[in-house]
């Protein structure tokens, strides 16, 4: 009886969304507004990063290091000066944010098998751009003397042979970062905002209160608010996966099962959050007002901006209950590292026990008149 009851309103459900000329632009056009549009501004990759050059050597090693480090896309040698203070006050203008200092007989330690240093100085007002700039600096430098050391035939001293990997996102670009956590956002606002817009216009038209005499069970009501809105999470997954692709290059390093898994999990947890909220709205505007604030927390304590292990001891033991960690996690892992359910289990858990939660508080805050 109730699984017949309920693909009669799983149908009638269907139906009104794609009634609703908003829903199905909405679904297409918000993935491709969140993923096209934030990467761009909200980029916090680091460029045009000026360096100014102390060159005391005056070879032609230290001068292939200055031309490969205004040759990078990220570094611009905005000045060569002679001593350090000249330098410095390119720092203070604001021309530069890094000095690098070659010292004299700097190429012949290095070829006589020595270990000369190189001085890298960061501009410590923009701490970012600075330590930032340092480090792209410091590569630059590693990869010309790979290069010449290559060339020469010679093997590179230790300390100078050093080379700096960064594991998942060798070129650190803040989008491959960024990228897998925006779909947790389309999540978020499109799989948390429409089921309680939806249940509450039902309550101001009415059509709650004629349910309401009806032998449709409360579960199976709720039930039939949460399944349409697992299609519309995985359908919003896919667009912005494919945009991912398409637009950025961006492609997961694990099996794509594990993001639909994950999707169908934090969609469950979403949506029953909105139904929850929206059993216990009187109106439209209230029910907008609780699901904006639910969303605000999530987006600043869920790790989509700020590292979590960045946060003070007692934000990061609060994070532990927003649901959003552990699908950001659980992205971010899939396809920066290509993790798999042995390695992330316990945000896989995580997702399905607040799945859990949040579709039981939704269906017995459900006020049926039986």
């Amino acid at each position: 009886m109730q699984t017949r009851i309920l693909r009669i309103l799983l149908k009638k459900e269907l139906t009104l969304m794609l009634r609703n000329p908003l829903i199905p632009r909405l679904i297409v056009a918000m993935p491709l507004l969140v993923m096209l549009v934030i990467p761009l501004v909200a980029d916090l990759d680091v460029k045009d990063v000026g360096v100014a050059v102390v060159d005391r050597d005056h070879s032609l090693l230290s001068r292939r290091l200055v031309a490969d480090m205004d040759a990078s896309a990220s570094l611009t040698v905005t000045a060569v000066c002679d001593t350090y203070d000249e330098a410095l006050r390119h720092i203070e203008r604001g021309d530069a944010d890094v000095v690098l200092t070659i010292p004299s007989g700097y190429f012949r330690d290095l070829s006589g098998g020595k270990s000369p240093h190189l001085d890298l100085s960061a501009n410590g007002v923009n701490a970012t751009k600075g330590i930032l700039g340092a480090q792209y600096a410091s590569r630059s430098l590693l990869q010309t003397l790979a290069r010449w050391s290559a060339e020469e035939g010679t093997a590179l001293p230790e300390a100078a042979a050093a080379s700096i990997l960064n594991r998942y996102n060798p070129t650190l670009n803040f989008r491959n970062y960024m990228i897998p956590a925006l779909m947790v956002v389309l999540l978020i606002l499109i799989c948390g905002f429409l089921p309680a817009l939806n249940l509450v216009s039902e309550k101001e038209s009415g059509t709650i209160e004629a349910m309401n005499v009806t032998p449709v069970g409360r579960f199976t009501f709720v039930l039939s608010k949460l399944i349409p809105f697992w299609a519309v999470g995985l359908l919003v997954v896919t667009v912005g996966m494919l945009v991912g692709w398409l637009v950025y290059g961006l492609v997961p390093a694990g099996h794509i099962a594990y993001i639909y898994l994950a999707a169908i999990l934090f969609t469950l947890v979403m949506s029953g959050l909105g139904v929850s909220i929206a059993n216990r709205s009187s109106t439209l505007l209230q029910s907008i007002f609780v699901m904006f604030a639910f969303i605000v927390i999530f987006q600043l304590m869920g790790g989509l901006f700020t590292p979590i292990a960045s946060m003070p001891r007692w934000a990061q033991v609060l994070t532990y209950a927003i649901p959003p960690r552990y699908f950001i996690e659980i992205m971010r892992a899939v396809y920066l590292k290509g993790a798999c359910i042995a390695d992330l289990w316990q945000q896989y858990a995580a997702l399905a026990a607040f799945a859990l939660l949040f579709c039981l508080v939704a269906a017995k805050t459900y006020r049926k008149r039986e």
